[in-house]
């Protein structure tokens, strides 16, 4: 993502006018179950007989009922554009089978913008990551790291939280959780699409540095996954 772009504007550009049309998957589900999800509900679409989903959909709560057919079953429901077969999601993830508690979860919304999609006569926009969000606004982990490679000081400390949560506070964003661990300052944001979040972080960096210049230029931010300190010192290495 280069400087000044922000995941709003590519929707944008790849789908055109897109108001209320988009929505953020909120949970935070681990981008392999969600890549095994869609792989295996692309084949379930090839081979999708609605009217036998819907006759066998209550199937889905029968307790000796393999995982592999659990699986299936649930992404070949949420293929289908029936309300019913959205009311037995909705029933089903209630309580799901622990194991497929996301793809639960996942279907009922693939399924929930299904029906959206044939009710409005408009084509919905779901957008998945690692770390979710909330409402149009995505879930972010970054990192900033200390210059001299010593740890942050308490009045470094300050300076970095109240410098990210007046710019994320303007941007209509919020600070979930800031942890301060040696050199290393961890955050979980939460940051509107529409936001470039890389000009943010920058900003947030050059209002620091200019009280001391203690934070390096590079920083690591995701919407994947949570690092931990450990993981992200071998990433700096």
């Amino acid at each position: 993502m280069i400087e000044n772009e922000n995941i709003y504007d590519k929707i944008q550009e790849l789908f055109g006018n897109v108001n209320g049309q988009v929505s953020i998957l909120e949970d935070q589900i681990d981008l392999k179950v969600q890549m095994e999800y869609y792989d295996y509900s692309k084949k379930a679409i090839k081979e999708l007989n609605p009217d036998e989903v819907i006759r066998n959909k209550d199937e889905i709560f029968r307790s000796n009922l393999p995982v592999e057919d659990q699986k299936n079953l649930l992404v070949r429901l949420a293929a289908v554009d029936d309300i019913e077969a959205y009311r037995t999601l909705e029933k089903y993830v209630k309580e799901p089978n622990p194991s497929l508690r996301d793809w639960a979860y996942l279907a009922l919304q693939e399924s929930r913008m299904l029906i959206e999609s044939k009710i409005l006569d408009e084509n919905q926009i779901l957008i998945s990551t690692g770390l979710g969000g909330k409402g149009l606004k995505l879930r972010y982990f970054a990192a900033l790291i200390a210059s001299n490679k010593s740890s942050f000081t308490l009045l470094q400390q300050k300076i970095i939280r109240a410098e990210i949560e007046f710019y994320l506070s303007r941007a209509g964003g919020e600070l979930e959780k800031i942890v301060f661990d040696n050199e290393i300052c961890s955050l979980i944001t939460i940051i509107p699409l529409r936001i470039p979040v890389q000009t943010l972080f920058k900003t947030v960096i050059q209002e620091c540095n200019n009280l001391g210049d203690f934070i390096r230029q590079d920083y690591v931010i995701t919407n994947v996954k949570i690092l931990t300190s450990e993981e992200i010192r071998v990433y700096l290495k």
